[in-house]
């Protein structure tokens, strides 16, 4: 049998792209080179580059994202897609490989771009009745008062970007004279941002993936953040439990798993997923879904699926072989 080439593609042009590069070191680990020939790519700002054995960097041809390598052509039968945030998780990277035929993991342009855009994934998913936060939106260059937020949204309230990850630009305002830093914060993050009720409960984290051709609940983690919220400290620097499975009975468990299932299949979803939930009260009110997740020896995906029972390499190996049939 004739060993397939799968190329590991990581970093990206975000804040993010240190994490992914964890990421995709883990899924070079974790993929059988028995099975395949297993190679690292890095997308950064300033070029795609095929990463040698030594080290070497070779630019990535971009007419049919392949490489020349010691005289030879090499082509990817699968691009292993573990970029957060842009251009890898926001639709931009699948739609030149669907231009370019190339096979990936994950979901498609389409699904990769809307659920990285908080709003409007609350929003379709609001027509299935899955229920969000009060918030209000804002593009740059727009403002809002702040009589409006205390009388719409109440204190204290969250703004964060609508298109980032990682946690990166959120603050959680109990003081609304320091609503304009907040906004300021959130906008050097993205053009667009939202303004959030507070939620008071426990958060939750749910993976979520289609695997041997079923959508199953890798897992329910329960955070505990040392800080004032699950932020980048938090969720990368040790900031924070991480207790899987989530302390919680057994009929709020069946009602988020449900929840969690009906939220990815409504969109469509393909490949790892990680939703966000706050529970209040028993009921689960949805914050993101997260479409390239954490996949670094610290990160909430890899822990689930050690307690769900599956390796990481029939994990990223699930990913591969779907990615080949499409």
């Amino acid at each position: 049998m004739t060993k397939k080439n799968i190329a590991v593609v990581m970093g990206g042009y975000s804040n993010e792209s240190v994490v992914s590069l964890k990421s995709g070191q883990l899924i070079f680990d974790s993929l059988n080179k028995y099975l395949y020939n297993v190679f690292k790519v890095q997308v950064l700002k300033e070029g795609w580059f095929f990463i040698k054995d030594d080290g070497e960097k070779i630019e990535i041809n971009k007419n049919d994202f392949s490489v020349d390598l010691d005289g030879q052509n090499l082509k990817f039968d699968v691009c292993f897609n573990i970029i957060h945030g842009t251009p890898g998780e926001n639709g931009i990277l699948q739609a030149y490989w669907d231009a370019v035929h190339q096979k990936y993991t994950g979901c498609n342009f389409y699904q990769s771009a809307l659920t990285f855009n908080k709003k409007d994934t609350l929003a379709v998913l609001s027509k299935y009745n899955i229920l969000s936060a009060k918030s209000i939106y804002l593009r740059k260059g727009e403002s809002v008062s702040e009589d409006e937020v205390i009388e719409k949204l109440g204190l204290p309230v969250f703004v964060k970007p609508n298109q980032s990850g990682s946690s990166l630009g959120i603050t959680k305002l109990k003081d609304i004279k320091n609503l304009q830093k907040a906004i300021d914060f959130a906008f050097a993050e993205d053009d667009e941002i939202l303004i959030e009720s507070f939620l008071d409960g426990m958060e939750v984290s749910v993976g979520v993936l289609d695997y041997k051709g079923e959508t199953i609940v890798l897992g329910i983690t329960e955070i505990v953040s040392e800080n004032e919220f699950f932020d980048y400290e938090a969720k990368y620097e040790g900031a924070s439990q991480e207790i899987t499975p989530a302390r919680i009975d057994e009929d709020t468990r069946i009602k988020i798993e449900n929840i969690a299932k009906k939220a990815y299949n409504s969109l469509g979803m393909s490949g790892f997923s990680r939703s966000e939930f706050i529970i209040m009260d028993g009921t689960p009110y949805m914050l993101e879904m997260n479409t390239n997740p954490g996949f670094s020896p610290a990160s909430i995906l890899p822990q689930q699926a050690k307690i769900y029972g599956i390796s990481l390499e029939d994990l990223c190996g699930n990913e591969v072989e779907k990615a080949l049939l499409k």
